[in-house]
């Protein structure tokens, strides 16, 4: 199978498909990769690298669509990635479809296969999403730190306090991969936690954290009464394949003081705090009723090296079998198809 790997071109998206030695698995396997020069280079690897394991660098985006079969690649495709795709491509990258019904009638018009890397599913669990996930939650806190600087336009206030002065407060939606991540730093910086899900076990595995978290059923009642108290907001709600759910309203949004932070990790899912829009690392937040907002739909990208590093150790299992032939043969394969011959194949799109 001929497979390629290209630029990404989304703003200040410095992650790569296939690090040099995960591409170098597929060459082994005896199929011919491909990837467009530079590709590599902001996560750390030049073209030689790739060059030197037997990978043909191709001189610009249309030679490497032209050139392949299957195209692995990080964020879904936008234009004029989009006009270079063909029908007997297997596209196999993030797409988040249920927030971009555009892209999706786009992509259906073409014809082509598309696997979505946050649907491919194993054993109930979401092995492809899952490491950026944890990226995404840990550079929420990260972030969501320094944009309570005041220079930043935030309260002016450090989360873990300090003696004379308060800790900060950090509520989270989510106890999963990414609200996890973001516990687990804000938890180890000091700050006051407080995280809700549904899950039980969940909501154990957070608390277990530390005495400064508080783990919370998610009631209605109760995320109002805490978004109100919040320094920092933190959205890591998920349903896989599907528009995330809105649990907190524009209201509630108001309650927060001036200077707060709000961070929706699920942005690229359509968001689930109502007062959330797209955004990306070039203009990254937004203030509404005095509350910062970031919204930026590509969080790992900020740190391509360890995300493009942690990305293809999860991806290449699977694209061998991908680039074997085997998509139908594999159960979680299958769960990741979200449209194939200009159908909609993932029932959490239809």
């Amino acid at each position: 199978m001929r497979v390629g790997i290209p630029r990404e071109i989304k703003p200040l998206e410095g992650r790569v498909g296939l690090i040099p030695a995960a591409a170098a698995e597929l060459v082994k396997q005896g199929h011919e990769l491909f990837i467009e020069t530079g590709a590599g280079v902001l996560s750390g690897y030049r073209d030689q690298q790739y060059a030197s394991l037997g990978v043909t660098v191709q001189p610009d985006a249309a030679s490497l669509y032209d050139a392949s079969e299957v195209i692995i690649k990080v964020k879904e495709p936008v234009e004029p990635e989009i006009g270079l795709l063909r029908e007997d491509h297997l596209l196999f990258s993030f797409l988040h479809l249920a927030a971009e019904p555009a892209l999706t009638q786009k992509l259906l018009d073409i014809g082509l296969t598309a696997v979505a890397f946050e649907t491919v599913e194993e054993n109930r669990q979401l092995p492809l999403l899952a490491p950026m996930s944890d990226i995404a939650g840990r550079l929420s806190t990260q972030i969501g730190t320094t944009l309570l600087h005041q220079p930043n336009g935030g309260k002016g206030i450090l989360l873990g306090g300090l003696p004379a002065a308060p800790r900060g407060r950090v509520v989270i939606l989510g106890g999963g991969v990414a609200g996890g991540g973001a516990a687990t730093l804000a938890a180890a910086m000091g700050a006051e936690v407080v995280v809700f899900d549904k899950d039980r076990t969940k909501l154990e595995q957070m608390r277990a954290l530390g005495p400064n978290v508080t783990a919370l059923y998610a009631y209605n009642d109760l995320i109002a009464a805490e978004v109100a108290c919040a320094d920092l907001l933190v959205g890591a709600v998920l349903i896989p394949g599907a528009k995330a759910p809105h649990l907190v309203s524009a209201e509630m949004v108001k309650t927060m003081g001036d200077g707060s932070v709000v961070i929706d990790i699920s942005v690229d899912q359509g968001g689930c705090i109502e007062t959330t829009r797209p955004t990306n690392y070039e203009s990254p937040t937004f203030v509404w009723e005095g509350v910062v907002h970031f919204g930026v739909t590509n969080m790992p990208g900020a740190v391509p090296r360890s995300a493009s590093q942690a990305l293809s150790a999860a991806l290449i299992p699977y694209a061998i079998r991908l680039a074997n032939g085997e998509l139908e043969q594999h159960a979680s394969l299958r769960a990741g198809i979200n449209v194939s011959g200009g159908e909609l194949i993932h029932p959490a799109l239809k």
